[in-house]
């Protein structure tokens, strides 16, 4: 065998390698959609013939704070992305901005605290979680909610050119946006109880 058809042969195999791959990642994709069709199918048909199911369902959606956050945390673990198209997609964008919260000052302020940091701040998230509220908030001004992984509600007040949206999944130590001055506050929550800042930062 010469170098010519060892080439051949060994650009067959790697072709035929990522034909085989493709075809694993569509069965992965096909079968995690028919799952959650399934399981969505039979949440309709007991909620429509069990009224006790139903009353369930209702308390848990309507009567409590869903933890969005650690059923995308779950989610991920056992069934992986909706659409995992990072399996697809290769992309070589790599995150720049890392980093941990730094500030000079602490006050105590409202059901939180107030933290002094330089103008125009860049506000880091402090741990992954969702963004389950934006907007004006009273004494807080423009504020972000994010339900971290925790189950801890953190709000970021006085945050301007913000880029996240409503129920995005954010990293820890990305960036949530600017500070708009020199301060932030910030208030930690958990099931409607405001907890002492200072076991978070």
């Amino acid at each position: 065998m010469n170098i010519e058809q060892y080439k051949q042969q060994k650009q067959k195999k790697k072709s035929n390698h990522k034909s085989s791959n493709l075809k694993k990642k569509l069965f992965s994709l096909f079968s995690r959609a028919l799952l959650t069709i399934i399981l969505f199918l039979l949440c309709l048909i007991l909620c429509k013939s069990n009224t006790t199911i139903k009353k369930t369902i209702y308390k848990y959606v309507y009567n409590t704070n869903f933890q969005f956050a650690s059923f995308n945390k779950f989610y991920k673990k056992y069934l992986g992305n909706v659409l995992p198209l990072d399996t697809f997609i290769d992309t070589n964008e790599k995150e720049v901005f890392h980093e941990k919260l730094s500030y000079s000052k602490s006050n105590l302020y409202k059901d939180g605290v107030k933290l002094t940091v330089s103008d125009d701040y860049l506000v880091p998230v402090l741990e992954s979680g969702i963004v389950v509220y934006m907007g004006q908030k009273d004494h807080y001004q423009n504020t972000i909610i994010i339900q971290q992984i925790n189950g801890v509600d953190v709000w970021y007040g006085n945050i301007k050119n913000s880029s996240v949206k409503m129920y995005d999944y954010i990293e820890k130590g990305s960036l949530l946006g600017e500070a708009d001055g020199n301060y932030i506050y910030m208030v930690f929550a958990k099931e409607g109880k405001f907890l002492n800042y200072k076991d978070y930062i």
